[in-house]
């Protein structure tokens, strides 16, 4: 997972580096070949575009830094934790299943919430049995976990 992670960031740094080092000076280029710079939008466009790109980059860069300090022996075992899988039981009865990711993946509709979330806190460092309470914008959600499997389990 964490491989993964990191794979996809590092595409999206080339693929940005490309754009602010081959694609945007052309741009800026041929935007001062237009005249007076302080009434020219594709000018200013572009520049922001490229501080945008710069902005995005550095944040990348620093996610992918904290990314690769993970030790992924620190994450319990027998507990819900980065990459676990659970599957929870709602006051109704109804189940649902989700993945504990990191914020940059979390995708609701797909089961893949972040640790960082409401949902995603409540269930962090819980056992198979155990009952959650989570707050969440909505109000607050009680499940049950019945079903664990740890990034180590897979």
């Amino acid at each position: 997972m964490k491989e993964r992670i990191l794979k996809r960031f590092s595409d999206e740094i080339a693929t940005l580096e490309r754009e602010l080092r081959h694609e945007l000076p052309k741009e800026i280029q041929r935007a001062r070949e237009h005249g007076d710079l302080r009434e020219n939008a594709e000018y200013k466009a572009a520049k922001e575009r490229q501080e945008m790109v710069n902005a995005r980059i550095a944040m990348l860069k620093k996610r992918v830094r904290e990314i690769q300090l993970m030790n992924l022996d620190r994450i319990p075992r027998g507990r819900a934790g980065f990459g676990s899988t659970v599957t929870l039981r709602g006051a109704s009865g109804d189940t649902i299943v989700y993945q504990l990711v990191m914020p940059e993946d979390a995708d609701a509709e797909k089961g893949l919430i972040s640790t960082s979330s409401p949902i995603g806190r409540a269930i962090l460092n819980r056992e198979e049995g155990d009952e959650i309470k989570a707050v969440t914008p909505a109000g607050t959600r009680q499940f049950e976990l019945v079903k664990l499997i740890t990034i180590h389990d897979e």
